[in-house]
């Protein structure tokens, strides 16, 4: 049977219409827009009698999967709440939406939970889900939880849309997922990776980008309730990934993005005046980008600490920095974790396991700590590839708490996510 295709009209009809809806969403009237909410930190008066602490925990507990792309909130208890997708690799079908809790009276991360999968999120949202990814999770100033995440329906990641569930419970429960209304072209290509911003009336600045017929950023306004308001570009053309969002004061914030080009090979800045309606044209600053994602924060003297691969090439070494408000002056404060070789070679299986057993022990805790047998047995089939074992520390995702503390979760050699936490008292040991 000879497949039909629509007729010349009504071709012409269904062009006019989504011309239509494409100048609608352009055109509409800009919306009241809020400031930036800025929650001050309890701490947030310096504490000259303070001790230095500096830990680091495995959030995640598999043993046989690939993880990434982790996410951390703070809640009301003093306990934390991280997010990761896991699965046989990246894109698989079986990829799974993951999360677990730090219980802060014992200093340990519980159990795995499954927060979404590809049958929860298709019975949901009623469309085919392919994969899903890049889950990010944040608590309003009103207590609600809410969790993004990505799904593909068709294509590669170039065809995602976001997921939202929302929680009244601090995550004990959760809506059903639904997909957000992001492009008046088959609503693909929009895809979050970085901490959203909240705004003062309860609205929420989510840093989004795209990567179909371009790679660039946006930053999409939603009510408190999670409808999306309007978007905002913060960058054009072909080279901009994942920008993570850190506001100054009630107008004025910064994005950092991940360089996708040809060209600079360093993180990228753009500036708003205005709460994230307008955009500075992003620009080149020192630290380098080999296309990796990064993640900042600020601080209580009006700069920022940000976490990234400050690499030419590769992500055998995540770093982290503070920098001015200006980003004109960056000190090393640590090597987060990083390759014993400096130029990042791979090991033997041998050696290699030798030096990851000590790292995992230096994180694993309690807990985690009799799992150390079966997860370096694992090694050959999750990170070496014939006889080349290779390191690798990537995704970071930052928070600081309302008791004053930084949480930093990434990909731990894509086998653990990592939890480490500090104070100002230790960043300051460091800056001496």
């Amino acid at each position: 049977m000879r497949k039909k295709f629509p007729s010349l009209p009504a071709l012409c009809v269904y062009l006019a219409l989504g011309c239509l809806f494409a100048g609608a969403w352009l055109t509409h009237p800009a919306p009241k827009h809020s400031s930036f909410a800025l929650i001050s930190p309890v701490s947030a008066v310096k504490d000259e009698a303070a001790k230095p602490i500096y830990t680091s925990r495995f959030a995640s507990s598999g043993l046989v999967d690939f993880v990434h792309s982790s996410a951390i909130t703070a809640l009301p208890d003093g306990s934390l709440m991280a997010v990761w997708f896991a699965g046989s690799r990246e894109g698989a079908a079986d990829v799974q939406v993951r999360s677990a809790r730090f219980n802060v009276s014992t200093g340990e991360w519980g159990e795995e939970q499954v927060m979404a999968t590809r049958d929860s999120t298709q019975q949901s949202t009623r469309k085919y889900i392919r994969k899903l990814g890049n889950p990010v999770i944040a608590l309003a100033p009103d207590n609600r939880l809410w969790l993004f995440y990505v799904s593909v329906s068709m294509g590669g990641w170039a065809g995602s849309a976001v997921n939202v569930m929302v929680s009244d419970d601090f995550g004990v429960n959760w809506s059903a997922p639904r997909q957000l209304i992001t492009s008046p072209f088959l609503n693909i290509s929009t895809l979050v990776r970085s901490a959203p911003v909240f705004h003062v009336d309860g609205s929420i600045g989510l840093p989004v980008y795209h990567e179909f017929l371009g790679k660039f950023a946006e930053y999409l306004y939603l009510s408190a309730d999670g409808e999306v308001i309007d978007k905002y570009r913060i960058s054009h053309g072909n080279h901009s990934l994942q920008p993570a969002v850190v506001p100054l004061d009630g107008q004025r914030g910064i994005a950092l993005l991940r360089y996708a080009g040809e060209t600079h090979h360093r993180v990228l800045a753009s500036r708003t005046e205005d709460a994230g309606q307008t955009w500075s044209e992003p620009y080149p600053l020192d630290p380098s980008n080999p296309n990796s994602s990064l993640a900042a924060v600020a601080t209580p003297e009006h700069g920022m600490l940000v976490a990234l691969n400050d690499l030419q090439e590769g992500r055998f070494k995540l770093s982290l920095y503070l920098t001015d408000a200006k980003m004109e002056d960056w000190r090393l404060v640590h090597d987060l974790d990083k390759s014993p070789d400096p130029e990042g070679d791979p090991f033997s299986p041998l050696a290699y396991k030798e030096i990851i057993g000590i790292e995992f022990r230096g994180s694993s805790g309690k807990l985690r700590q009799p799992l150390e047998a079966q997860f370096l047995a694992n090694l050959d089939n999750r990170v070496c590839k014939n006889d080349r074992c290779e390191f690798e520390y990537e995704y970071p995702y930052f928070i600081r708490s309302p008791d004053g503390m930084y949480h930093l979760v990434y990909s731990w050699n894509n086998t653990f996510i990592k939890h480490v936490t500090f104070n100002d008292a230790w960043l300051s040991e460091r800056l001496k």
